[in-house]
C-alpha cells in the first residue's frame, strides 16, 4: 500500500469516527485503534495515541457547535467532571490490585444490560413525569434547549447522586482500564439523571475532551504520538465531528438512541473479549 492511499483510507475512516463519536458522545478511539491495529498493524501504542487526539478534536469539533447551539448542560458537565477526575486518579492507584479481566467481563455486561433498557427506551424522545430533585435545584442543572423539531424543550434532572456515581465509576475504568468513558457518561445523563438523550451525547462530548485533554500530556511525553500517523487522524475526526455537530440539532432523541445502542453492544463486546483474553487491538 503507498504511503498517500494509506493516508487517504486513515482520513475516510477518521472521518466516520468523528461523525458517530459526534453524534453518540463517546469520541472516534472506538473505531480508530481496532483500523489502525488489525487494518494497517499500526503498534497499540501509536494507536492509542492517535485515539487521544482523536477524542480531543471529536470534542472540540463538536463541542464549539453545540455551546453555540445551547445543547450542552455545562453546569452538569462542569459538576460530572469533578466524579470522573476523582475517579480517574482512584483507578491509577488501583491498577495491579484489582483483576482487570474480570472487571472487563462484569462492566462489559452491564452495559449489555444498560443497552437492552435502552431498547424500551426506543420510542421515548423526551423523559416523562421527571421531577427534579433538591441537589439538581440546588446545582441549578434543570435547563432548557432548541430543538428545530419540538421548539424550546425544558427539562428537568434527577438522582443526581446516582449519575455523580456513575461518573465515578467512568473515571475509574478510564484509569484503571485505559478505556473510553464515553458510553458511561451518556448513560448517566440519559439512564439515571433522565436528561435528554441529546442532552446526554452533547454534554457526553464535552466532558470526554476535558478528560483527554488531562492524559494527552503523557502520551506526548512519551513519544507515542506519531505526527505522520496523527495528521489524517485529527483532520478527518475533526472534519467528521464539525458535520455531526450539523446534523445532530436535525436528529430526534430517538434517532440517537437508536445509533447509540450498537455502538454500546460493539463496545460491550470488546470489553467481554478483552476479558477472556481476545483482544480486538492486536495487543
Amino acid at each position: 500500500m503507498t504511503l498517500w492511499l494509506f493516508l487517504i483510507i486513515v482520513f475516510a475512516t477518521s472521518l466516520t469516527a468523528g461523525l458517530i463519536g459526534a453524534l453518540v458522545g463517546i469520541g472516534g478511539g472506538i473505531l480508530i485503534v481496532p483500523l489502525l491495529t488489525i487494518a494497517f498493524g499500526i503498534d497499540i501504542k501509536y494507536a492509542v495515541g492517535a485515539s487521544i487526539v482523536c477524542t480531543i478534536a471529536t470534542s472540540s469539533g463538536a463541542a464549539v457547535a453545540y455551546l453555540r447551539d445551547h445543547i450542552i448542560n455545562l453546569r452538569a458537565a462542569m459538576f460530572l467532571e469533578v466524579a470522573t477526575t476523582i475517579g480517574a486518579i482512584s483507578g491509577a492507584f488501583l491498577t495491579g490490585i484489582l483483576n482487570p479481566n474480570f472487571l472487563y467481563i462484569l462492566f462489559g455486561a452491564v452495559m449489555c444490560v444498560s443497552a437492552a433498557s435502552q431498547v424500551f427506551k426506543f420510542g421515548e424522545e423526551l423523559p416523562q413525569g421527571v421531577q427534579s430533585d433538591a441537589l439538581a435545584l440546588r446545582l441549578k442543572l434543570p435547563s432548557e434547549y432548541p430543538d428545530k423539531k419540538l421548539g424550546l424543550v425544558r427539562y428537568n434532572v434527577t438522582r443526581v447522586p446516582l449519575g455523580f456515581a456513575i461518573m465515578y465509576v467512568a473515571g475509574v475504568l478510564s484509569g484503571l482500564l485505559g478505556i473510553g468513558s464515553g458510553p458511561f457518561k451518556v448513560m448517566a445523563m440519559d439512564s439515571a439523571m433522565r436528561m435528554p438523550m441529546k442532552v446526554s451525547s452533547t454534554t457526553s462530548n464535552f466532558m470526554i475532551g476535558v478528560t483527554a485533554a488531562a492524559s494527552a500530556g503523557v502520551y506526548l511525553g512519551r513519544g507515542d504520538v506519531n505526527p505522520l500517523l496523527v495528521a489524517p487522524v485529527a483532520v478527518g475526526v475533526l472534519g467528521g465531528a464539525l458535520l455531526g455537530s450539523r446534523i445532530l440539532p436535525n436528529m430526534t432523541n430517538r434517532g440517537i438512541r437508536k445509533l447509540f445502542v450498537p455502538i454500546l453492544l460493539l463496545i460491550a463486546a470488546q470489553m467481554i473479549l478483552k476479558g477472556f483474553g481476545v483482544s480486538f487491538f492486536g495487543e
